[in-house]
């Protein structure tokens, strides 16, 4: 079943939707909504230039375990060589927009970071919902980062980006082994690569999923350096 939103905040159960996860059309983007639907496993995917919004909510969850995280040698040699300062939520609105303008991507007819989802990205990071990891270079420049919906023990990740090689990883990494360090749960993915593959991503089942994202929160967020 595919779902039509209405104008109130409140989303049917995902486990009636399509099982390729294509859940839901129609709806807003306020941070409201957002709030509502992150936690269950719900997300905006579309290309912003066209309507209807589309939603998706895949019941197989695609996540990385902090502590099953895989560091490959080459990715331990670039961080013995300390080259990168990673910090979290220090530049949100550039992680953001890095996200969507990287490699050219917002020119791209399929591009679905735009304005109007920036914008409310921005507003939940006033709130606390969202945060971001940074990768600095050596002269204190924005080289690459991640951002995501933050609840329970989860940190459910939107998008990254990266201008130097491996700067994307390096934030996930980072991500990782704060995460491990608050005892959180889960970094959700919520699509399938073969770059998070290879970063030890893995399935697990809707249900446990959702006892992880709907407890309260377990993660202290204020920034850190490494």
């Amino acid at each position: 079943m595919i779902f039509e939103l209405s104008n109130t905040t409140d989303f049917p159960d995902p486990r009636y939707g399509q099982k390729d996860g294509f859940y839901a059309v129609g709806g807003d983007l306020s941070p409201e909504r957002l709030i509502k639907a992150y936690p269950m496993g719900i997300f905006p995917y579309f290309a912003f230039r066209q309507k209807p919004l589309i939603w998706w909510a895949p019941q197989r969850r695609y996540v990385i375990f902090p502590e099953e995280i895989h560091i490959s040698h080459s990715m331990r040699n670039l961080m013995n060589k300390r080259r990168y300062t990673c910090t979290i939520n220090e530049d949100f609105e550039g992680v953001i927009h890095g996200c969507a303008m990287a490699q050219g991507r917002i020119e791209e007819e399929c591009a679905w970071l735009g304005p109007e989802l920036i914008e409310t990205w921005c507003k939940l990071n006033e709130m606390g919902y969202a945060k971001s990891v940074e990768v600095w270079d050596q002269d204190d420049y924005l080289v690459g980062g991640l951002y995501g919906f933050v609840c329970g023990g989860c940190f459910i990740g939107d998008s990254m980006f990266s201008l130097e090689s491996g700067a994307s990883k390096l934030a996930l990494i980072h991500l990782a082994k704060h995460m491990e360090a608050q005892g959180g749960s889960f970094i959700d993915c919520q699509l399938k690569t073969n770059h998070l593959k290879s970063m030890g991503a893995r399935y697990i089942s809707y249900e446990k999923y959702l006892k992880e994202t709907l407890k309260e929160s377990c993660i202290v967020w204020d920034t850190d350096n490494q």
